[in-house]
């Protein structure tokens, strides 16, 4: 971007042409990111706020989240060209609403434009984080940036469904006693049914809600404050 904040075309058609992945077609889209750089932004994820980045667990490639340097209100670098590769001419909204509103560390799916019924896992852990280790999946994000989150939380033992909504967080269901050891891989899952919404933590039920609206938007994974979380086997699998 330049410095009046224009979109450099060169910088921009960079950023699409590494956001370009499979699309969903009725097969899940899994990404293990055997294919990435350690030490480097992922490719296969789009960073829109905090510091994510390649890390190597035991010889496996994850994805991490790195709390420790990041700054409440600091969105990811080049921003700008991101939003337009996912957003187009619509980026605009979006951009004005990361950059008011980046409190919470998060990255998008490219490949999945609208996903309104099916599931969505991921294996984390929590590495480190005094005030938090949360791990979250992200889903119903709009043009507008607003979403939906289920995480769970090392330091807290629960699981919550939380709302992000024109700037504010708000918890929308609150399961406590869900045992999430730090330094040790859990599994997290989403199912989302039209407007019902349940959230799987080790294999267990633990969290059920209806929501007002189906759900319908972008799907990413989410974090919070100082947490330095690690991710693994992110996979979207949309209902036929």
């Amino acid at each position: 971007m330049t410095a009046g904040g224009r979109i450099r075309p060169v910088a921009a058609a960079m950023v699409v042409a590494a956001l370009v992945l499979p699309t969903l077609a009725g097969q899940p889209a899994k990404m293990d990111f055997i294919d990435e750089t350690i030490g480097a932004e992922p490719k296969s994820l789009v960073p829109v706020v905090g510091i994510w980045r390649i890390e190597n667990d035991g010889g496996k490639k994850v994805l991490a989240v790195d709390g420790r340097q990041w700054r409440e209100g600091q969105s990811s670098a080049d921003i700008a060209d991101k939003a337009r590769a996912l957003y187009g001419e619509r980026y605009a909204e979006f951009l004005d609403r990361v950059q008011a509103y980046a409190y919470f560390p998060y990255v998008i799916a490219p490949n999945v434009q609208d996903f309104t019924n099916g599931e969505i896992t991921v294996r984390f852990q929590g590495v480190s984080g005094r005030i938090d280790q949360g791990a979250g999946i992200l889903f119903n994000l709009k043009p507008n940036g607003n979403y939906l989150t289920v995480r769970a939380n090392c330091l807290e033992n629960n699981l919550v469904l939380w709302k992000f909504e024109n700037g504010k967080r708000s918890s929308v269901k609150w399961v406590r006693n869900t045992p999430t050891a730090t330094r040790q891989w859990h599994d997290l899952k989403v199912r989302i049914n039209g407007t019902k919404v349940e959230g799987y933590l080790d294999g267990k039920l633990y969290l059920e809600h209806t929501l007002a609206q189906p759900v319908s938007g972008r799907v990413g994974l989410w974090s919070k404050a100082d947490s330095h979380v690690q991710f693994a086997d992110y996979t979207v699998m949309a209902a036929d």
